[in-house]
């Protein structure tokens, strides 16, 4: 068995946390295309969103009405739509979420 990790700690600047969910993702891809079955953990996708956030705020984004950065729907999205199979690897990701106790929308 072969194990890839990418770590990104909540004291790391919000730039590179954003880009360890990306970092590991391109990882995937690689074994991925090279005709492996690739299983993806994510733990946790929350932290993902939040670091997009800190780097919107630095950037001087007007955030949503709910705080999260404007371009959420498309970084995630972009983000989702690479989680993909292909006729010689695929991809498989597990993804933990968190949502804090005064978000529900």
């Amino acid at each position: 068995s072969k194990v890839s990790m990418v770590y990104g700690q909540m004291n790391e600047p919000p730039g590179n946390r954003l880009r360890v969910a990306l970092s590991g993702l391109t990882m995937a891809e690689k074994f991925r295309d090279e005709g492996r079955d690739v299983l993806l953990f994510i733990d946790n996708i929350y932290r993902y969103t939040l670091a997009g956030t800190e780097v919107s705020a630095l950037l001087g984004r007007m955030p949503s009405a709910v705080g999260y950065q404007p371009t959420l729907a498309e970084e995630m999205g972009a983000l989702q739509e690479r989680i993909t199979s292909t006729k010689t690897g695929s991809i498989t990701s597990i993804q933990a979420v968190y949502v804090p106790a005064d978000d529900l929308t």
